[in-house]
């Protein structure tokens, strides 16, 4: 069986064709890039609705057996951005540390950056991974976090994911 990976772009105009769904094309692109373990994307555009970011978190996880879903969007303080609550409804564990590492990178780059709440969670083998809605700050984001991504992914029982170390180290301990 092949690895999975959902990438879900959370944005009312990119699901209802306002614009064109950069943010999501944008995570998949860099994942192509650092990963060298074939790998299958399952993708999707949704609104910012709650139940339906809930849905296909379930679907990701439960029926298509991603080891990894990462969500573009729906992070600020909006009252539209639903996409971390719907995260932390279907997770049995959150992992803030993901969150913490985020705002403090993009912290570097813009002052506002106190205004996300980017998480991160385990629903069964299933990391699930929140990131902003645009692509420069998905890459800073990502490429903070990346490094303990595929550890975390063994740690819950999920496939092994291997990189290309010249462009993205991971950490794993020792033996």
């Amino acid at each position: 069986m092949s690895i999975r990976i959902g990438v879900i772009n959370v944005s009312d105009r990119a699901s209802a064709g306002v614009y064109e769904d950069t943010p999501g094309k944008a995570a998949v692109a860099l994942l192509r890039e650092w990963l060298t373990s074939p790998f299958e994307v399952e993708y999707r555009v949704l609104p910012d609705e709650q139940p339906a970011i809930e849905a296909e978190l379930r679907r990701l996880a439960d029926d298509c057996q991603c080891a990894l879903v990462v969500t573009t969007g729906g992070t600020g303080p909006s009252p539209r951005d639903v996409t971390p609550e719907a995260t932390a409804a279907v997770c049995e564990k959150l992992l803030p540390g993901f969150g913490e590492l985020m705002r403090a990178t993009s912290l570097r780059f813009v002052p506002t950056a106190i205004l996300s709440r980017q998480t991160a969670g385990i629903r069964g083998k299933t990391l699930i991974v929140n990131l902003p809605g645009r692509p420069k700050a998905i890459r800073e984001n990502l490429e903070a976090v990346f490094p303990a991504i595929p550890y975390c992914i063994d740690l819950i029982g999920g496939p092994r994911l291997e990189t290309n170390e010249a462009v993205m180290k991971t950490f794993r301990p020792k033996p």
